[in-house]
Order: structure tokens, then sequence, then C-alpha cells
């Protein structure tokens, strides 16, 4: 199959675990933009508790508990990304107040009204933006905060190109006024809107792939799925250089009304 038509939910998972575990960053951010998004929330304090929803190896987690002195509980599908997320919050002395637990954010084990702040970094794609914001509300108290990154187009038109790169890769990509809408229609009141700078895609995301994707090569020798997985990362990073003016990751930061 040609790594062009291929999406990358095609891939093993497994593969894309690993893959993944070895960066510190599982989507397009940065320490900056995790501080600036907290920024917009006000009145934390040590009794407060956030929920990082999808949350990977913690990289952003970590900025948010440096940050905030209360309780966050972080939740991933794969033991792999947990068990990395444990040790790096065990490495910064935070194990008392950051755990993190191995579930699935379509079936969310918390209860109503459990948490100040939802926080999600490049994950709900896995979910779908509208759902997320809606079936993740419960979870947030009266007048709690939900802070995501979404892929989003910054225009109304693109070329065909990069259309169908990421009608295949997430067809819920939108609009900025749009996503709006749909966190407004959710019940959130929005707060902050803003889109990530280019370097959280190519200093922070897609650099330390490159600097990973031989080694990983070499431990795969051979087996065609992993040579195809690094294949189509690549082929992504060249879609991103190629059209990075019309679309990028956005944080959508709402309150719960």
């Amino acid at each position: 199959m040609n790594n062009e038509n291929k999406s990358v939910h095609e891939f093993d998972f497994q593969l894309i675990c690993e893959y993944f575990s070895t960066i510190e960053r599982q989507g397009p951010g940065s320490p900056k933009m995790t501080q600036k998004a907290l920024s917009f929330i006000p009145n934390l304090t040590e009794n407060s508790r956030i929920a990082d929803i999808g949350c990977g190896t913690g990289g952003q987690t970590i900025v948010i508990a440096q940050n905030f002195p209360g309780q966050i509980t972080g939740v991933d599908l794969f033991p792999l990304f947990i068990d990395a997320f444990n040790a790096n919050a065990a490495k910064q002395n935070f194990q008392n107040r950051v755990k993190g637990l191995v579930g699935d954010m379509e079936g969310l084990n918390f209860r109503d009204e459990e948490f100040d702040v939802i926080w999600c970094e490049g994950a709900i794609y896995n979910i779908g933006f509208e759902k997320g914001l809606q079936s993740w509300r419960r979870f947030l108290k009266p007048g709690g905060f939900i802070a995501v990154t979404e892929a989003s187009w910054f225009t109304e038109e693109r070329p065909s190109e990069i259309n169908d790169f990421w009608m295949d890769a997430y067809p819920e990509i939108d609009t900025i006024p749009n996503k709006v809408k749909q966190l407004q229609n959710a019940g959130y009141m929005p707060v902050a809107i803003f889109a990530l700078p280019e370097s959280c895609w190519t200093e922070e995301f897609y650099k330390p792939q490159m600097e990973m994707q031989e080694n990983f090569l070499k431990k795969y020798a051979g087996n065609s799925s992993a040579q195809e997985l690094v294949a189509y990362q690549r082929y992504e990073v060249q879609m991103y250089e190629k059209y990075k003016e019309f679309y990028g990751y956005v944080f959508y930061i709402g309150k719960k009304i």
C-alpha cells in the first residue's frame, strides 16, 4: 500500500505506542503553550483537581504540575504510556499528587463533577471534538474549565492535497469559528482560543522523531510495518512543511455553564 494513501489508524497500535513512547510529547505542543493555556484558568489551589485525558507519557502533565499545586489524574489507553507517565512523575517527585491510570476516554470511570479542569492536548481527536466536549462535561464541577488542543483549518478553502490528507486522518477537522460554535453548543463559554506556533510542530514534535527514527528502523529491520510507519510520519512532515499556512493545532479553553 502506498503510504500517501494509508491512514495512521491502519498501522499496528503496539508499534505506534512504542514509536511515540520514545519522545516527550505525543503531539504538537510545548511547555510554553501549556503554561499559556493554564494561565487562563483562575483560582486553582492545592485542593483543585485536574484530569489529563489522553495524557500519553505526560510531557504536558509535568508542566502543569510544575505550575499547579493540586492533584492531577492522567488517563491513557496504553499501559506503556502510563508506565512512562508515572516514572516521569516520580522523577519530578510529583508521585504523591500526579497519578497515571490506564483507561479509555470513551468510558471514563470518574464521578460526576469530580474535577475543576479537564485537560487534553493532542488527543481529543480519538473520540472526536464534539463528542469529547459533550461526554466529559459531566465530570466538571459547575464553573469548571476544559482545555483541549484540536486540529483546525486556518482558512475556509485549502488545496485538495492537504484537504484529502486530513479528511482521511481526521474528518472532523474544521475551521476555528466552527470549532468555537461546537464548544458553545456543548455547554461552555469560550475563554481563550489561540493557535500553536510552528515551533510546536517542528521543534517539539517532528525534530525528536527524526532523531530517533533510524534507531527505530534498526530495531525493526526487515519489518515492513515499522518501515511504513516511519515513512508515513515523514510524509506527514512533508505535508506540514508544504501546507502549514492552512492548518494547525489550536487551544480551545472553555468554562462550563
